[in-house]
């Protein structure tokens, strides 16, 4: 097993949930010197849903993609400039031509788990223009992991170079971690990543799990910075991965030293609190946790109730319609 792992920091990008995509061009050049000064492998960029996705329905960006990309690409010189993309946010014929003219080393194709095959446009348009693709499998806790493999071996015979699961909902313990990347490693014939949320407080440990079990390309943010409990911190990362003896080509101080940067550059850093501990037993994104605590308030139910009922349901970004239906449901069935 070999002992090399990319770092993959998503502060810039799943890191803007924690601040409404309010990511300021002061903040963009100071965190991109940082960490390229201190090896991180791939630097990701843009709105925290991705590419394409700024608007007033999901939230606005304060400065535009291309914005961010070109402010990002000038002050990075060894980490290579990554971006997130959703098929139906992003389009091939705008959206990613325009971020690769912008100097976009790595593209990241992120799909629902059981929807790989809306990649496949995206994916190879990627390839043909020379640039590293991945692909990424979200609320990756949806599928068996049978059934994951399938998915990614869609996305690996579309010509992505690497496969990333994503805990979108932070609701993995270890061994699923381990079970899925195992199964993942013996069935694709190129690197798998594992990518953490914090919901219950196993960021780090799923992580290490990953890499355990063959895992190549975590990722992580300065401080865990992300909405809701955050991901796993990338100085943590860093830390662990040394004692364990891994190599990860970034140098620990320096990540150190971002991670006392953090809050002053950032203003808020994340914590687990009752809302996101329940959100990654039901294995429910934490961006729902607003519309939850408001439709919990309005129907006079328990917003615990409601995520658990979401989970059962299988909700997934994109659905707070189902919030409104279940907590009217729950109010109902309380007056009974």
């Amino acid at each position: 097993m070999s002992s090399q792992v990319l770092l993959y920091d998503v502060t810039l990008r799943d890191g803007s949930h924690a601040i409404r995509h309010q990511l300021t061009k002061e903040q963009i050049i100071e965190y991109a010197q940082m960490a390229d000064n201190a090896g991180v492998g791939v630097v990701e960029v843009g709105h925290g849903i991705g590419l394409g996705a700024s608007s007033l329905q999901i939230g606005k960006s304060l400065l535009s993609d291309e914005e961010m990309l070109r402010i990002a690409r000038e002050h990075l010189n060894k980490s290579l400039l990554g971006i997130h993309v959703v098929p139906g946010y992003a389009t091939v014929s705008k959206d990613i031509s325009k971020a690769i003219d912008c100097g976009v080393d790595v593209v990241r194709v992120a799909a629902q788990c059981t929807e790989a095959d809306t990649t496949e446009q995206h994916i190879s348009y990627v390839r043909e223009k020379g640039r590293r693709v991945y692909g990424g499998l979200m609320m990756a806790h949806m599928l068996s992991p049978e059934l994951l493999v399938q998915e990614a071996l869609k996305m690996e015979s579309y010509g992505a170079e690497g496969i990333t699961i994503l805990d979108s909902a932070g609701a993995f313990l270890p061994d699923d971690v381990a079970e899925r990347v195992k199964l993942l490693t013996a069935s694709l014939k190129i690197p798998v990543g594992f990518h953490a949320h914090n919901n219950l407080g196993l960021a780090i440990a799923n992580s290490l799990a990953a890499v355990k079990a063959g895992a190549h390309i975590i990722d992580g943010s300065i401080c865990g910075f992300g909405g809701g409990a955050g991901n796993a911190s990338i100085e943590l990362l860093a830390a662990v991965f040394e004692k364990q003896g891994f190599e990860t080509g970034a140098h620990l101080y320096k990540l150190l030293d971002m991670a006392d940067r953090a809050e002053e550059l950032f203003k808020v850093l994340p914590k687990i609190t009752s809302s996101s501990i329940v959100s990654g037993m039901s294995g429910v994104v934490s961006v729902f946790s607003k519309p939850v605590a408001r439709a919990a308030e309005i129907y006079n139910v328990d917003p615990r109730d409601i995520y658990f009922e979401l989970g059962r349901r299988g909700a997934i970004a994109g659905q707070e319609d189902l919030i409104i239906e279940v907590a009217q449901q729950l109010a109902g069935k309380q007056s009974e």
